[in-house]
């Protein structure tokens, strides 16, 4: 099992900087990002589509020839912050479906989507999986040409069945989920069970780990701060035995979004330390795999 890093842990240094948050040190370009993501010795890496600087074809093409360099495994990861909108957006779909290209230019084989987000978790849930069911069940149909796999992410917006009902629904190899263990939590919707339920249709992660965060309301959504993989209350070690029972062929994808103030606002302490845990941790389900077999 591999492990990786979504180059969303690296939010505030590519310009993006929550209204709670201190501005960045320094800023990262994507080619920085890239080339951290070599030093810490990954697998793999997400790459949020809204930090690249451009997307022609050179540029996508130049990327590709850095990450094959480099040996990483990718995801292009399409949809920040609200994707489809809960299948409300037309105009978001139609880029959507024109970033299967930009997938398929540097190399991936799998797409993260978003179908919606926090800011629709209090709208009705059963239009928007309709909704968003329709888009996908035409979108898939793109995805087979360009032999590129889509990913929706769990968003904060939809629980493990609800996710189980709209891939039930679509009900194509060309979809799967974008499995993020900490926006499960954010909804007290117990990620263990979730991927009990979904680990078959895991195509893409985000490895988390979250501890409440004292004085902020429990309705804030970053109530449940990012920490290093191994320091909250995600049961990460589970989940990864989950995805190898399951045959999972991608990695495990660190991602930090509100790093919790006990970690002092360094994001790339708090990553490396996470690349370290989950290189623990999957060392650990292969040898327990191992010993199963033997």
């Amino acid at each position: 099992m591999k492990v990786g890093i979504d180059s969303y842990c690296y939010h505030r240094f590519f310009g993006e900087v929550y209204p709670q948050q201190p501005p960045p040190p320094r800023q990262m370009s994507l080619e920085d990002f890239l080339r951290r993501a070599k030093e810490l010795e990954v697998d793999g890496v997400s790459l949020e589509s809204c930090f690249f600087p451009r997307l022609d074809e050179g540029y996508l093409h130049g990327i590709k020839n850095v990450l094959d360099e480099y040996g990483l495994d990718r995801v292009y990861a399409w949809g920040h912050p609200d994707g489809l909108e809960g299948g409300a957006n037309q105009q978001a779909y139609s880029d959507m479906v024109a970033s299967l290209e930009r997938a398929q230019a540097i190399g991936a084989d799998v797409m993260r989507v978003v179908g919606s987000s926090l800011m629709f978790r209090n709208q009705p849930h059963e239009p928007q999986l309709e909704r968003l069911a329709r888009m996908f069940s035409d979108a898939v149909k793109v995805a087979e040409r360009y032999g590129v796999r889509m990913a929706v992410e769990n968003h904060i917006d939809f629980t493990a069945d609800e996710m189980l009902r709209l891939l039930s629904a679509v009900n194509s190899p060309c979809l799967g989920i974008n499995f993020d263990s900490g926006n499960f939590v954010r909804l007290l919707d117990d990620p263990v069970k979730g991927m009990e339920r979904l680990a078959k249709y895991v195509y893409a992660t985000h490895i988390k780990d979250l501890k409440p965060q004292k004085g902020v309301a429990a309705d804030e959504w970053y109530f449940f701060s990012s920490t290093p993989v191994g320091d909250g209350i995600v049961d990460n070690m589970q989940l990864a035995r989950l995805l190898a029972r399951a045959g999972y062929q991608g990695f495990l994808a660190v991602e930090i979004d509100f790093l919790h103030p006990d970690y002092g606002g360094d994001e790339d302490r708090a990553v490396a330390k996470s690349i370290q845990e989950l290189k623990k941790i999957t060392a650990a389900v292969e040898l327990e795999n191992a010993e199963t077999r033997a």
